[in-house]
């Protein structure tokens, strides 16, 4: 290492006090973290690209520093989804340093990738205060049944009013309208359950039947509709 004349001349002053870095919550214990090693946690962030086309919730499990679990989840952007599909292949088995110096082919995953950094080093993970932090799967869990994330799509128009399209229960297939036409309830598939099924299978219009079901006073609706027909 070169020092400047300058610095050279000076005479040397000791250090005194030196407690190293404050102690962060990392599964359950307070960690003075030093080296990338000693970070581990699990967590989430979102992420968006620079035109805002779409959005990346990522969910990553670290252990020792070392990616082990990774959840991509995308919305908005058709070209999002092949990124997310290189992004889940390359992060695992990265340190978080790592990752976050790797182009991870989206924006809106390299912002993502950049939060959940920011909360990880920082001790504000979701097992922070959990002893040994989550088993490897927990992003698989968040999921459910199905395996399918939670996606909310509603549409609506000054003119024609709203339309529900996706709720977090499923697809919405119809919506339950009141006699002055206010939404009073809707009908919705749960395809990752009616898929599993098919699977299984059970036929088609069996494995619908029993994955639909329905949400407020539907039975007492004065009209019906298709929201993406009518």
């Amino acid at each position: 290492m070169m020092n400047t004349q300058e610095v050279e001349k000076m005479c040397c002053v000791k250090k005194g006090c030196n407690h190293g870095p404050a102690p962060i919550p990392q599964e359950g214990k307070w960690t003075q973290a030093k080296e990338i090693k000693d970070i581990s946690g699990f967590t989430h962030g979102v992420g968006w690209c620079a035109p805002q086309q779409g959005a990346c919730k990522l969910s990553l499990n670290v252990k020792k520093g070392v990616i082990e679990e990774a959840l991509v989840e995308t919305l908005g952007c058709s070209g999002m989804t092949h990124s997310a599909a290189m992004a889940a292949e390359i992060l695992p088995g990265k340190t978080i340093l790592e990752a976050l110096n790797t182009d991870l082919v989206c924006d809106a995953i390299n912002t993502a990738m950049r939060e959940l950094f920011l909360q990880i080093v920082y001790g504000r993970t979701q097992s922070a205060f959990s002893e040994n932090g989550l088993a490897i799967g927990a992003g698989l869990e968040d999921l459910g049944k199905g395996h399918r994330s939670q996606v909310g799509t509603m549409y609506g128009t000054r003119k024609k009013g709203p339309r529900y399209l996706e709720m977090a229960e499923g697809y919405v297939n119809k919506i339950a309208l009141d006699k002055n036409g206010e939404i009073i309830g809707y009908e919705f598939v749960k395809l990752g359950v009616m898929m599993d099924l098919i699977k299984k299978g059970t036929s088609a219009d069996e494995a619908l039947k029993k994955s639909t079901g329905r949400y407020g006073r539907f039975e007492d609706a004065a009209k019906v509709i298709d929201p993406r027909q009518e």
